[in-house]
């Protein structure tokens, strides 16, 4: 089979799904290659396209002015706002789930049909989990004070983000 895009020999066949409705692609790896990863050209001009398609996955109110809004929201304890989420594609830490709750769960339903974790967990991750997420908030204040130019308060945390990691340092490894 040839590549729906040039004459080559055709490689990758993808199904899209648009409008609910598949839509079968053969390309050959280059063609493949530019269709799954567009160029930073391509790729400015599908963001509002991408931002719309997200908003209404979101169940995100009618009017631009709730959208903006919510881009405005951000987490307390790592300071990514939606709009980072939006651009991204990633959340900074474990509170987002809960600061961004309402928008992520018809998201999070759409994509993986639950929108509660049933895999696996690391043993180590539980007990670690609120170390981790106090670390990410201290450097986020940390970067903060020091472009406030509060040297004190940023040695403080810095201080504070030291004994936090050598409590986590297995013993006997010092």
């Amino acid at each position: 089979m040839k590549c729906q895009k040039c004459d080559k020999q055709a490689t990758f066949h993808i199904t899209d799904l648009v409008d609910g409705k598949p839509n079968e692609l053969h390309l050959c790896e280059e063609c493949a290659g530019a269709f799954l990863a567009p160029s930073p050209e391509d790729a400015n001009e599908m963001l509002p396209a991408m931002a719309g398609l997200l908003a209404q996955h979101l169940a995100v109110g009618e009017t631009a002015e709730d959208l903006a809004r919510l881009d405005q929201r951000s987490c307390p304890v790592c300071g990514i706002t939606f709009l980072e989420f939006r651009k991204q594609g990633r959340l900074g830490c474990p509170h987002d789930y809960v600061n961004f709750a309402a928008e992520l769960e018809p998201l999070l339903l759409n994509i993986h049909g639950e929108t509660r974790h049933v895999g696996k967990v690391p043993k180590y991750c539980a007990s670690g989990a609120e170390q981790q997420t106090q670390l990410i908030r201290l450097r986020r204040e940390m970067k903060e004070a020091i472009a406030a130019e509060e040297y004190e308060q940023a040695s403080l945390l810095r201080d504070q983000i030291r004994e936090i990691e050598r409590s986590r340092e297995p013993h006997g490894e010092e």
